[in-house]
């Protein structure tokens, strides 16, 4: 597998919003809000957010090691967080490990806390993304040498929002990936569903033959409002997705 850079940031980027990164350890998030909103101290309350949600997690993975092992759905022990409880049963609906959603999990959780403080809100963790937004939003859509990456644009309406946009690839990054999806994008008010289903659903296709299929298995997932797939010069898309040439991202 091969590892990119993060340069794909750039396809969320929003010149009305303030873009910064926090960073707690693995969990790297790119994080947009109002700039009216932003201010010096907010990136430390976002640290501590972040270390909040992964203490309540190691916790809980200390009393339960095969949480973060399994790769296929996992029974929790009593206690478990609402974190650990979500991710589980989004891993339960899509068919995976709980630690399959743990991208989107972050992304969502900081995502609604920092709802409160900021009207609109992009969080992207790892290509997953919770998006809060009052007006109309482009999201780029990378997907390694595919002739389709960098070329096309998820358009959002705000009350799509807000929603999980989550990407699983098994050619692009470091996540755990059994196909060779060039890039499956799965959209859910769950950003924790998103993560969970767009892993399953890439999982399925170890070549272009295998698009229809993982994309049609995707959308009866309960929660899923759309996916996308693509591996070289092909391209499935079902549920409610528009799609627009790049060029035409908004500010």
């Amino acid at each position: 597998m091969q590892y990119i850079d993060r340069t794909y940031r750039r396809l969320h980027r929003q010149r009305d919003l303030k873009h910064f990164q926090v960073a707690v350890k693995e969990t790297d998030l790119d994080i947009a809000v109002t700039r009216r909103c932003f201010n010096p101290g907010l990136v430390d309350e976002i640290k501590k957010m972040i270390e909040k949600y992964r203490r309540q997690l190691e916790k809980y993975i200390q009393r339960d090691p095969e949480f973060a092992k399994t790769l296929t759905p996992h029974k929790l022990k009593p206690g478990a967080p609402p974190m650990a409880r979500e991710m589980a049963e989004a891993a339960r609906l899509a068919g995976v490990g709980p630690m399959a959603a743990v991208a989107g999990t972050f992304a969502q959780y900081v995502g609604r806390e920092l709802s409160q403080l900021s009207s609109e809100v992009i969080i992207e963790n790892g290509g997953d993304i919770f998006l809060l937004s009052a007006k109309r939003r482009y999201i780029g859509i990378f997907a390694a040498q595919s002739p389709f990456s960098n070329r096309m644009a998820l358009e959002i309406q705000p009350e799509q929002t807000p929603l999980g946009i989550c990407t699983s690839s098994g050619t692009v990054g470091h996540s755990l990936s059994f196909g060779s999806a060039d890039a499956v994008v799965v959209l859910s008010s769950s950003a924790i569903l998103a993560d969970a289903v767009a892993t399953a659903a890439a999982n399925m296709v170890k070549n272009s033959d295998d698009l229809k299929k993982a994309v049609q298995l995707a959308v009866t997932v309960p929660g899923v409002k759309g996916v996308l797939a693509i591996k070289d010069d092909k391209m499935v898309v079902q549920g409610e997705i528009k799609l627009v040439p790049l060029v035409q991202k908004s500010d």
